[in-house]
């Protein structure tokens, strides 16, 4: 049987059921593949995805609250990234997961599209936004 939270080897609990849930929803995929492996601002989410930043801030909160996602403000901007859970079997899910979605050709493209407006020529409304950072 199958308990939604159990302890992890070193200690600190896991809530499966809140994981999978947090993974399963496409937006949060979504957000989780233009995270990868780096640091990225809200503002850019909204942009890529064409979604309202309530609704956004309203999935990387569900991701923080499964422990995959942390987050920092830097003045009015908020960023977030991608942390390992501490239980090994939730890290080891995550890459995998990470490793799915980045096969997968809207994911691939969604990436490019953070590429080229972190690197290109970027839309007037994200001009003083802070570039995404790697981890």
């Amino acid at each position: 049987m199958l308990r939604s939270a159990r302890m992890s080897r070193n200690g600190k609990s896991l809530n499966l059921a809140l994981l999978f849930q947090a993974l399963g929803d496409r937006t949060r995929l979504r957000l989780l593949n233009l995270m990868g492996s780096n640091e990225v601002c809200v503002c850019y989410f909204v942009e890529i995805l064409k979604t309202p930043q309530p609704t956004i801030s309203r999935h990387l909160a569900y991701l923080r609250r499964a422990g995959i996602v942390g987050a920092r403000r830097e003045g009015k901007w908020m960023h977030y990234r991608i942390v390992e859970p501490a239980d090994p079997d939730g890290a080891k899910l995550l890459r995998q997961i990470q490793e799915s979605i980045s096969n997968d050709e809207m994911m691939k493209k969604e990436r490019s599209k953070l590429v080229q407006i972190c690197c290109g020529i970027m839309p007037a409304r994200l001009k003083r936004a802070p570039k995404p950072r790697t981890a």
